[in-house]
């Protein structure tokens, strides 16, 4: 996978969590690694099509989403990741991938994403194994990794 591809996403979302979360994001080690799908964890998916096609995964721990969908909501204590919470945190990978998408087009590659996608486990089984893995560190928050299957 070029770094062409990657770099639009890793852009995209120290922006927009910087912007949202009001963290600046470190990122962890990137590589290539097996997909460990974690119990007690939110799994987003976004879809892309056009020049580039696959998903695009967040998997974040649930508590790790429970503050960030907090500070979302102004500070507001969320315990349990309902039915908003759940939007909220959704809406946090649209704007992610839609703002990727963006970069990408303005490199001349145009792309197309679908709306996120709360995933089960259960419901993951046929999604590929592999996939380049970009964690992202936010002080007092917590990790979110970026999954990219993207061909």
């Amino acid at each position: 996978m070029k770094a062409e591809v990657i770099n639009p996403f890793l852009e995209s979302a120290r922006t927009v969590i910087e912007q949202v979360i009001q963290v600046s994001p470190s990122t962890g080690n990137l590589g290539i690694k097996e997909i460990e799908l974690i119990d007690n964890h939110i799994w987003i998916q976004v879809g892309m099509t056009g020049q580039l096609s696959g998903n695009i995964i967040f998997g974040i721990a649930e508590q790790v989403a429970l503050r960030m969908v907090s500070i979302m909501m102004g500070g507001y204590v969320v315990t349990e990741m309902d039915e908003m919470g759940q939007s909220a945190i959704s809406e946090l990978g649209n704007m992610i991938s839609g703002n990727a998408s963006t970069i990408l087009y303005n490199q001349g590659v145009s792309v197309d994403i679908s709306p996120p996608q709360i995933m089960k486990l259960e419901s993951m089984s046929f999604l590929p194994r592999r996939a380049l893995s970009i964690p992202l560190l936010m002080d007092g928050v917590g990790e979110m990794d970026i999954q990219v299957m993207i061909s």
